[in-house]
């Protein structure tokens, strides 16, 4: 088993997000295939239009998101969350000019 406290984690800065910072609570060096990571966006922050090879579950803490793909889009709220497959693409943006905490589930193959 492996704990991570509230305020423990690694610092992180994500590639293609902007406005955003976070701790990874867990990473594939920990487990065999899972990161976990607690992101803050603040009010104009989000994430652009990108694709992963890693299967990706976001989990709305606080605030509220859009996640939009080619074709679709899904406004989230506090505990709504959103599982995005290998290869989608996706985009991100924070609603309402608040800040958003998500956490992220990053699972590789």
């Amino acid at each position: 088993m492996i704990s991570v406290k509230d305020a423990e984690g690694i610092p992180y800065e994500a590639a293609k997000h902007s406005e955003v910072y976070g701790l990874q609570k867990f990473t594939e060096a920990d487990t065999q295939r899972t990161t976990v990571c607690y992101s803050y966006f603040q009010p104009n922050g989000g994430a652009e239009m990108s694709s992963s090879p890693k299967e990706r579950v976001y989990y709305v803490v606080k605030g509220s998101i859009t996640v939009s793909g080619p074709n679709e889009k899904h406004v989230l709220g506090k505990g709504d969350c959103i599982y995005i497959a290998p290869g989608e693409e996706r985009d991100m943006v924070i609603n309402n000019g608040k800040p958003a905490e998500v956490l992220v589930f990053i699972i590789t193959p």
